[in-house]
C-alpha cells in the first residue's frame, strides 16, 4: 500500500476567497456566524469556532472547468487560519464524523470509476493508500458521505 499525505486547502486559496475574491460561480462568499458545531474550514482543518466569523462558497479544487470538476458549498474562517500542516495521519477534526466518500481521480483530474465509496472513519487512510497504489489513480478527494462536500485532497506521500 502507498502512504499518504492530506492536503487541506492552499493558503493562496484561502486567502483569495478571505479577502472576498469571487468563488467557483463568481459569486461573493457569504459570511455567517458559527455556532460551534459542524462548520469544517477546509484550510486549517479545524471547526470553526462559536462566535466566529466563517465563509460559505462554492469550491472547484480542480485545475480547470471540465465535465468531472465538480463544484460545491464548502466553509473557511472569514478571518486569516494558519493552514494545516500536510500529514500521514487522518486530521484529527475528521474524527467527529462516522463516514466519507473517497475516490480516485487520474491525472486528467477525471473520476477513476469504481473508486468511489462510503468509507467508515477509521478506514480512510487505508482506502486512500490501496487507491494511490493503482497506477489509474493519481490523487485521491475525501469528501462528506451526506453531502458530498469537498473536505480534503490525498496524495501518495
Amino acid at each position: 500500500m502507498a502512504k499518504v499525505r492530506f492536503i487541506a486547502m492552499t493558503t493562496t486559496m484561502a486567502r483569495h476567497y478571505q479577502s472576498g475574491g469571487a468563488d467557483a460561480n463568481g459569486q461573493d462568499p457569504e459570511i455567517q456566524v458559527s455556532d460551534g458545531d459542524g462548520v469544517p474550514c477546509r484550510h486549517c482543518l479545524q471547526n470553526v469556532g462559536a462566535g466566529e466569523k466563517y465563509l460559505i462558497l462554492s469550491h472547484r479544487p480542480f485545475p480547470a472547468p471540465q465535465p468531472y470538476a465538480e463544484t460545491g458549498p464548502i466553509f473557511l474562517h472569514a478571518d486569516e487560519c494558519e493552514r494545516h500542516p500536510e500529514v500521514a495521519e487522518l486530521p484529527e477534526m475528521f474524527n467527529e464524523s462516522k463516514d466519507f466518500i473517497v475516490r480516485g481521480y487520474s491525472c486528467q483530474d477525471r473520476i477513476v470509476y469504481g473508486t468511489g465509496g462510503v468509507v467508515e472513519t477509521a478506514q480512510v487512510t487505508d482506502r486512500a493508500s490501496v487507491l494511490l497504489a493503482r497506477d489509474d489513480v493519481a490523487y485521491v478527494h475525501m469528501r462528506s458521505a451526506r453531502n458530498n462536500c469537498f473536505q480534503c485532497r490525498i496524495e501518495a506521500a
